[in-house]
């Protein structure tokens, strides 16, 4: 059997004065990243905890929207907002504890809402960032069909 691929992701960050850094990739666009304000940095600028939670967020949504394709359920809108929870732990550290994505999706047939709860569930569980955070990660989705809420969609 074939050994699964392995993949790296490469960047650069370099400094910019103050608590602002640069960062960049080969081939990609850079961002201006730095503290936020409540850590002596500045607003306008993507601090790490705000990209910690686009990664996960744009990861699940990506995810889902596999699952989805994988699923032959056509959607028709999709949009999801994160927040992810900054908290102090034992020990006097800060840690990212839990993040929260509301995944908002529109599809096509209502003859797919049934099978919206495993879809959600696959999403979470084939997530490259939700499986690589110690972070509770949970999925308060809402699926609506004709621009009708059905649900919030319950994942048990």
């Amino acid at each position: 059997m074939a050994e699964a691929p392995v993949y790296y992701y490469e960047t650069e960050g370099e400094w910019q004065g103050g608590r602002d850094l640069q960062i960049s990739g080969a081939g990609l666009p850079a961002i201006v990243a730095g503290a936020p304000p409540e850590f002596k940095g500045r607003t306008g600028v993507w601090a790490p905890e705000h990209l910690l939670v686009a990664a996960l967020n744009s990861c699940y949504m990506l995810t889902l929207l596999a699952v989805a394709e994988v699923s032959k359920i056509a959607v028709v809108n999709f949009s999801s907002s994160a927040q992810g929870k900054l908290e102090k732990i034992a020990g006097g550290n800060y840690q990212v504890t839990e993040i929260i994505v509301r995944p908002r999706i529109v599809i096509a047939s209502a003859n797919d809402l049934a099978r919206m709860p495993r879809v959600f569930e696959k999403a979470k569980e084939n997530c490259f960032v939700s499986n690589s955070l110690k972070s509770a990660v949970k999925i308060e989705p809402e699926v609506f069909h004709q621009q009708t809420p059905v649900t919030p969609c319950p994942l048990d």
